[in-house]
Formats: C-alpha cells, sequence, structure tokens
C-alpha cells in the first residue's frame, strides 16, 4: 500500500478502485462484511489464544486462575525455566540470522535469465589504440590493455541495435561504446574479456533490498518477530508498505528543512492483533486477514494525510468516541488488574482479502475495465465505528497480501505453529510441583512440632514458643507437659524428581541446559565429546527452526522487496530475471568450516588448467561472506582489481641493475676460512649487546656453573 501523497512515485491513481471523499457508498454493508469475518477469525483462534495465555505465564511466572493451592502448601515459588529456554532459542535464532551483521537475503540471476543477459564478451588486442581510448571513455580509466572485436561478427537474426543494448542492462551505458560489437556469452579464448550484467543487476537489486531493510529498521522488527515465535510458535511480519520518511535537513539560512523521502517499511504485528482466514493453514491459502490496531486521537487524525483515506469519515469515527475495549486476554496480561478505566483509544480493523465484484459494484466502486470480468477482487479497508475510512483495491501485482506467518515448529494442520512454551508446558508443571514440595518440606523438616499435653499444664496459660518460654505446670501432674517432634527431611528426593523434568525439558525443547550457561550437567554432558554431540543436535533443532524462517519469512519478505522495487522503480539496472533466495541456514554451517572448504577450492582451481572454469571473484566474495565480512566493503570490482594489480606489480617486481653492472663479471665465491660476515654469513651476536642474533647454544644443567634456575 502507498502511503505518500506524490502518487505519482509510487501508484497511477487510474489503477485503484477508490472510495473518496463524497462518493455513494454503503457503509453498512461493507462495515458489516469486514466486522464478520474479524467475529469468524476470533471465535476460530480462542483455543490458541488459551494456549499463548498458558504460555505467557509460564514465562511471566505466574500461575493462572486454573492453579488452585491448598491450606498446607505454603510455597507459591514458580521456576521460570519457561523463560531460560525461550531467550535461548531466541538468542540462536537471532545470532544464527544476523551474526553477519547482515539481513540473510541475497539475489541472483535465474539459471537462464531473461531479460539481461547472463554474459557477454569482448575481444582482446594490445595494439588497437582506438578500443583503448574507447574503453577509457567507458570506465573512466585508462585500461592495462586494449579492446578490439571481430568485425565480421554480426546481430543475431531478427536482433536490433536496441534489443542488445537492452539486454546489457545495468552495463549498457558502459559498453554502448561499442555497440554491434559486444557479443552475448562468456568469452572461450585468452584474448576475451567476460562481463555479467545479469550479476550486476542481481548485486545492485541485492544492495538495493539491504538498503531499505535498514532503511526501515527490518532487523529490529525480526528480532520482535523471532520473540513471539520462540514464545507463542508464531511470528508475524507485515510489509513492504511505502511511508513518507522525515530526515533532518537544515538549510543555508539555518532554518529546519526536512527532507522528506517516499521509502519501503515494515513492521512486526503482535500475534495477539492478527486474525488471519480459519480455513487457511498457512499464508498461500489465506482468503483474508485482518489486523486490529489501537490508536489515539492524534494517530487517528494522522490518518488523513495518507492516501486514499477518507476525511470526513475519519472526523465522523472520532466524533463518535473512543471503541476501543479490552479483550478478555488482555485483562489476563495486565499485571494491574483492577484498572476498570474507560478506553482511551480506538478500535481499527484493517481487512486485506478476496471480497465479491458484486459487493464493491453495490458499494460504488470504480472498477477498472480490465477487471470488470473478476468474480472477485483484493482489497484493502479500514472500518472503525461503523465507518470505513479506507477502501482500495489491492495495489500490488500481482495481488498478495502483504503479512508474513512463520512458525517455530510447524503445525501442517494449523495456522499457528508450536512454540517453546508449549512444548514445555508439563515439564514446567512438574517442576514447580517439585520444587514446592521441596521447600515446604524443607520448612517443616527444619522445625520442630510442638505437641501439649494441657491437663500436665497450668490452664490459661499461653502456649507459643519461643526461646526463654516459660511453661507453669500443673502440681503433682505426672507425665511431660510439652513434646518436640521432628519431621522428616525428603527435600532430597524432591530436587532429583525436579532434575528429571528438567531433563525433560531439555528433550522436548531441543536446548540443552548447559547451552544457555546452566552449569552441574551430568551423564553424556560431562565430557567434551559428550558436549560435543549435544550440541550437534541442539544445532538440528535450530536448524529446522531457520529453515522456517528463511522459507516462510525471509524468502518471501525479499521477493516481495523484489516485485515492489520491480513495479515501483524506475530504475532499470536493478531490474532483470533474478531470483531471491534466504541464507540464514548457511550461517549454520560454521564459518571456520565453510572458509577451510573454500580455501581448498581455491588451492585446486590455481591448477592453470582449471582457471578458466573459476568464478573466482565469486569465491572470494563468499570467503568475506565466511569470515564474517561485508563483501562490498573487503572486494573490489573487476576494474578495481585490475587497477590494484597494476600498483602491486610495481612493488612487487626487482629492481633494476645499476648501469654496467651487467658488465661485471659473477660474484667471487666465499672465503671459507674468512670471517662470517666475509663469508657471507649473518654474525651471531651470543651476547646480544650488539644487536645481532642470539645464537642458540646449549642450556646449562642444575648444578653447573651458569645455571640459575630453581
Amino acid at each position: 500500500m502507498a502511503e505518500n501523497n506524490d502518487q505519482g512515485e509510487l501508484f497511477e491513481t487510474d489503477d485503484l478502485a477508490v472510495i473518496e471523499d463524497g462518493d455513494e457508498l454503503d457503509a453498512s454493508s461493507v462495515v458489516s462484511y469486514v466486522e464478520s469475518r474479524f467475529k469468524r477469525a476470533e471465535d476460530a483462534r480462542y483455543a490458541d489464544e488459551t494456549r499463548w495465555l498458558r504460555a505467557y505465564r509460564n514465562y511471566r511466572g505466574i500461575y493462572g486462575t486454573d492453579v488452585q493451592f491448598t491450606e498446607t502448601e505454603k510455597s507459591r515459588v514458580f521456576v521460570k525455566v519457561t523463560k531460560t529456554k525461550t531467550l535461548a532459542a531466541y538468542g540462536q535464532i537471532v545470532d544464527v540470522l544476523f551474526g553477519s551483521s547482515r539481513f540473510p537475503l541475497t539475489v541472483n540471476p535465474t539459471t537462464l535469465p531473461d531479460g539481461v543477459a547472463e554474459s557477454l564478451h569482448v575481444s582482446i588486442n594490445p595494439q588497437a589504440e582506438q578500443a583503448t581510448e574507447q574503453l577509457t571513455s567507458a570506465f573512466g580509466e585508462e585500461p592495462k590493455v586494449s579492446y578490439l572485436f571481430d568485425p565480421n561478427e554480426k546481430l543475431k537474426p531478427g536482433e536490433t541495435m536496441f534489443d542488445r543494448m537492452k539486454r546489457m542492462g545495468p552495463l549498457k551505458d558502459k559498453l554502448d561504446v561499442f555497440g554491434e560489437k559486444v557479443m552475448e556469452g562468456p568469452g572461450t579464448t585468452q584474448d576475451t574479456v567476460t562481463f555479467h550484467p545479469a550479476m550486476v543487476a542481481a548485486k545492485k537489486m541485492e544492495k538495493k533490498i539491504h538498503d531499505q531493510l535498514e532503511e526501515s529498521g527490518a532487523n529490529k522488527q525480526l528480532r520482535h518477530t523471532a520473540f513471539e515465535m520462540a514464545l507463542f510458535g508464531t511470528g508475524i511480519m507485515k510489509g513492504p508498505f511505502a511511508i513518507d520518511k522525515e530526515y533532518p535537513n537544515w538549510n543555508d539560512e539555518g532554518e529546519y528543512d526536512p527532507l522528506i523521502k517516499t521509502v519501503p517499511s515494515t513492521s512486526h504485528v503482535s500475534i495477539w492483533n492478527f486474525y488471519p482466514d480459519p480455513d487457511a493453514y498457512n499464508m498461500d491459502e489465506a482468503e483474508y486477514v485482518v489486523e486490529r490496531h489501537r490508536m489515539t486521537r492524534s494517530q487517528m487524525r494522522a490518518l488523513k494525510s495518507r492516501p486514499f483515506f477518507r476525511k470526513d469519515s475519519i472526523d465522523e469515527a472520532i466524533a463518535l468516541g473512543e471503541s476501543y475495549d479490552k479483550k478478555y486476554w488482555e485483562q489476563d496480561m495486565e499485571d494491574d488488574s483492577v484498572n476498570n478505566t474507560a478506553p482511551e483509544r480506538y478500535e481499527i480493523l484493517e481487512f486485506w482479502g478476496y471480497v465479491d465484484s458484486e459487493i464493491l459494484e453495490d458499494n460504488g466502486v470504480r472498477i477498472p475495465s480490465e477487471l470488470k470480468d473478476a468474480e472477485q477482487l483484493s482489497v484493502n479497508a479500514w472500518v472503525c465505528n461503523g465507518t470505513v475510512l479506507r477502501l482500495v483495491l489491492n495495489p500490488f501485482k500481482p495481488a498478495r497480501i502483504p503479512y508474513y506467518s512463520v512458525p517455530y515448529e510447524l503445525n501442517p494442520y494449523s495456522f499457528f505453529g508450536v512454540g517453546i512454551a508449549e512444548n514445555m508446558d508439563d515439564t514446567q508443571t512438574l517442576m514447580n510441583g517439585f520444587m514446592r514440595m521441596a521447600i515446604d518440606n524443607a520448612a517443616l523438616s527444619g522445625n520442630l512440632i510442638i505437641e501439649v499435653d494441657e491437663t500436665n499444664l497450668v490452664p490459661g496459660q499461653d502456649l507459643s514458643v519461643y526461646p526463654g518460654k516459660v511453661f507453669r505446670r500443673q502440681g503433682g501432674a505426672p507425665g511431660q507437659g510439652i513434646f518436640g517432634t521432628k519431621f522428616p527431611n525428603v527435600a532430597g528426593e524432591n530436587m532429583q524428581l525436579f532434575d528429571k523434568a528438567r531433563v525433560l525439558a531439555d528433550e522436548s525443547t531441543g536446548f540443552p541446559s548447559f547451552a544457555h550457561g546452566q552449569t552441574g550437567v551430568s551423564g553424556v554432558g560431562r565430557t567434551a565429546s559428550g558436549i560435543s554431540m549435544l550440541m550437534s543436535a541442539a544445532n538440528g533443532s535450530i536448524r529446522n527452526v531457520v529453515k522456517n524462517v528463511d522459507d516462510y519469512l525471509i524468502a518471501p519478505l525479499g521477493r516481495a522487496f523484489f516485485s515492489f522495487n520491480m513495479q515501483f522503480d524506475f530504475d532499470t539496472d536493478i531490474k532483470g530475471d533474478l531470483e531471491v533466495k534466504a541464507s540464514g541456514t548457511e550461517s549454520l554451517m560454521a564459518n571456520e568450516v565453510r572458509s577451510q572448504r573454500l580455501m581448498q577450492f581455491m588451492g585446486v582451481a590455481s591448477n592453470p588448467a582449471l582457471m578458466p572454469f573459476v568464478k573466482s571473484d565469486y569465491i572470494i566474495r563468499e570467503i568475506a561472506k565466511s569470515m564474517d565480512l561485508d563483501p562490498d566493503k573487503v572486494t573490489n570490482s573487476l576494474s578495481d582489481a585490475a587497477i590494484q594489480a597494476e600498483i602491486l606489480k610495481k612493488f612487487t617486481q626487482p629492481p633494476e641493475p645499476p648501469e654496467g653492472a651487467a658488465m661485471q663479471g659473477p660474484p667471487a665465491p666465499p672465503n671459507p676460512g674468512a670471517a662470517p660476515e666475509q663469508a657471507g654469513v649473518a654474525v651471531s651476536d651470543t651476547t646480544g649487546a650488539g644487536g645481532g642474533n642470539i645464537g642458540t647454544g646449549t642450556a646449562p644443567t642444575p648444578g653447573e656453573q651458569g645455571f640459575s634456575g630453581t
């Protein structure tokens, strides 16, 4: 969706079906449709909300109303192992995804790219002065070799110069001086130089997407999503959608003159405010979703400046008063449950999904002629207080719902996944019970149970016990009046059961205790090989999680940014037949192992017979990635590499011999009987005073003169 007043930059207004101020609109029909979809989704996810509440309580260490304590149970301790496991899973996900401080996303040409040539080549001829001048003009530097093209090479049948220039992609501005002399395909001889327009376009697109993600704060949003994914089992992200971003700027007079730039953005959507189609098992199957917003009066008024929002409807909704009512789960999650004040927020329902064309036509929506035959259309609608704040056709082409749902553990029979808290719900209950029993038993066994025979005591006395207490006995009463009984201590047995439950928590979550700082592990975890086995098992568990992040979030979000740029960005240098790939799982392989394998491959590829088949620039970039380095910052382009090689060549060449040195005979052989310096051998100064090398010699033995050790 576009969030920009300058619509020419993002949308053509004629391409959207819009309800503007003053248009006839049956608001009740649209509102009832959106609210009915919301109600249906809300009712369907009640069981999921119950699971999420238990997960939240276990994370916070709060007993729910379903836990009833007896009068004999004094301890109310809650062992927050769920919190420890959740943070451990969250930390590993973040480390894997952002270990290299880059969004785990790459863009590469397809196997057979269409629209942009995969490779182009030109021939080398060091004697061609004309080609040298052309290349200097193209790349802004004098080449080390000149370029000359085979004059017999012609355009392909049916190919025009415009087609040839277009397929050059990002290199057309630099290679167009050569015209039809540029041939498609890789060079096959040593006198050719190969260019890769498709790869250049892919890397430009990748750089732009990374810049957009950084501008939008996607890393922060993804961390929020990863946390809810680990805790509740599902994380939700939204985007890209265009916003007007303000950049601080001061003019020459010192006045604040901010720069407004339209950029794509992303946001994290709380799972509690996300209501998907109840009949869908994933976002690909969802016919609609509803996002529930909680806005202040000022936020409502700010909607007026956003495109395609109806100003009169917003004023009407504000005049009707605050409408936000807390759900039962919001009240349960609040620390202050006594807050009964009236709401000062507005509830807005944002709807994305398919609606029958008849409903839109009945409500006065102008549908473009090319969509008249469609039985249903994807729309975006905002509803508040019985009024329609916004109603437009889905601006994305092809139409898509801009939400991404990523499960921690996939449940193939539900839209929502399974998280850490649910996996260890039973073990958390067991650990709490055993710990409470151990504490109550320790309190009982640490104190005496007093028995009193009141017939032996004077009536009316205070029977409380404290140090120095005096009890008065009945005169002549036989037997002992006060007895002390020791309660048996079985806390150790309870703690053994607690440890068993903790081991079950490790197994149910896939995160061993030592992985998040727990000491005192037993069994296989006491040895280095055992720890290695457990860590490998833990990596296997997190591998599935990261794979879900790649498949359900990173890849579709990257493709959405790619489609956004292809649709709304007019820079042709970044466009082509490209594919977006999520690379989070690649980080699971130890960087040292990847770097070692790449270096081994470079050693094999250094064979002159194999060098023509090796993409050295790609391998160098991958080595930099394996070392958590930004390839764009530590590697040169092809032209820069040629310049750098020429500079290094000047420093590595041996100095030229002085004039007349060639007329001199060979040096005389050293004299074996001469001093070391005369024989061409370095002098060893055993004293170390002369600055020379210190001789090794032999070490004195204990008791020998010169031995000072103990």
